[in-house]
């Protein structure tokens, strides 16, 4: 629970700071997720065993199209629930998260939907941070890494070590790195219809 104060007090401080102070930070952040990665990297390496990654190989690869398709349920059900057009609530959800891509994919199209789809995956990265901690009491830890969608190779990747474990790290980044795959060719293909 402390954990989520912290999250919330730095957000918050973040968002007073920017309001009143812009900083030029250029690729700092880049370059510290680069950082964040990298130290994960080592660590899986020192805690994992060729033979511990063959036990993860199912869910590890069922896992991302499980997230993948339940998103596409999920936007399915808020198109039908919202009465918005089924390509743009596809579209949006199709994104699992990674709002810097989806948005500008989205708002080639429209740039009301564009928003929406930043807005909407960018919500769901920040829900992962502040959710995953307390979904993990009642959910097994390694089916919630789902909910983080393509950024659990990156931004969310720290917060399912932390709380999760380093077991449930290797099958985050490969979460994350199979949907940064697939979304690339799944957003585009929904909105040609």
């Amino acid at each position: 629970m402390r954990f989520l104060v912290y999250v919330l007090s730095s957000l918050l401080a973040g968002i007073a700071l920017g309001h009143f102070y812009s900083p030029q930070f250029g690729n700092l952040y880049e370059v510290m997720l680069y950082l964040l990665i990298f130290i994960i990297g080592i660590e899986l390496g020192q805690n994992f065993r060729l033979k511990e990654i063959r036990k993860l190989g199912g869910l590890a690869v069922k896992l991302p199209f499980g997230t993948l398709l339940g998103s596409i349920l999920g936007g399915l059900l808020a198109s039908l629930i919202l009465g918005i057009e089924l390509r743009w609530g596809l579209a949006v959800a199709a994104g699992c998260g990674w709002y810097s891509l989806t948005g500008p994919l989205i708002a080639q199209y429209s740039a009301v939907y564009g928003t929406l789809g930043f807005l909407a995956n960018l919500t769901r990265e920040i829900f992962t941070v502040l959710v995953y901690p307390v979904a993990i009491k009642r959910i097994r830890r390694e089916l919630a890494v789902s909910m983080g969608g393509a950024t659990t190779m990156d931004t969310t990747l720290p917060i399912m070590t932390k709380f999760g474990g380093s077991d449930v790290a290797l099958i985050a980044f490969v979460h994350g790195f199979v949907l940064t795959a697939v979304v690339p060719f799944v957003v585009p293909f929904i909105l040609q219809f």
